[in-house]
């Protein structure tokens, strides 16, 4: 079964700093886009960023660009999501997903997304003063 674990989640301050990472379990996520996701409360769950099985193709949603970093260690079978210059809007639980049409360029749209039915727990992130 294919499965993803989220963490580095917490509570910071406006202008704060986060790591993300997403753990494929039992899988090999190496050639798979990965995408995060954010759910925000009370609003449905939206694409942020996307990183290809290469690490080569990016994409950014507009509310990420200029401040987060998705990276990909493909080695440690893991995903990463830097987050600078946070923003109360930035709190949500973030969630990974693979593309499970392997060897694709990042779909920029997301709508692999939708089609991934085996989300994890997610980490949340919360920013506020």
């Amino acid at each position: 079964q294919v499965q993803l674990v989220e963490s580095g989640g917490g509570s910071v301050q406006p202008g704060g700093s986060l790591r993300l990472s997403c753990v494929a379990s039992g899988w090999n996520l190496t050639y798979y886009s990965i995408g995060w996701f954010r759910q925000a409360p009370g609003k449905g769950r939206e694409g942020v960023s996307c990183v290809s099985s290469n690490g080569v193709d990016i994409h950014y949603a507009d509310s990420a660009k200029g401040r987060f970093t998705i990276s990909r260690d493909n080695g440690k079978n893991t995903v990463y999501l830097q987050m600078n210059s946070l923003k109360p809007e930035d709190t949500g639980v973030y969630f990974c997903a693979p593309d499970l049409v392997p060897l694709k360029n990042c779909d920029g749209a997301y709508t692999f997304g939708p089609r991934y039915d085996s989300w994890g727990q997610g980490t949340r992130v919360t920013v506020s003063s």
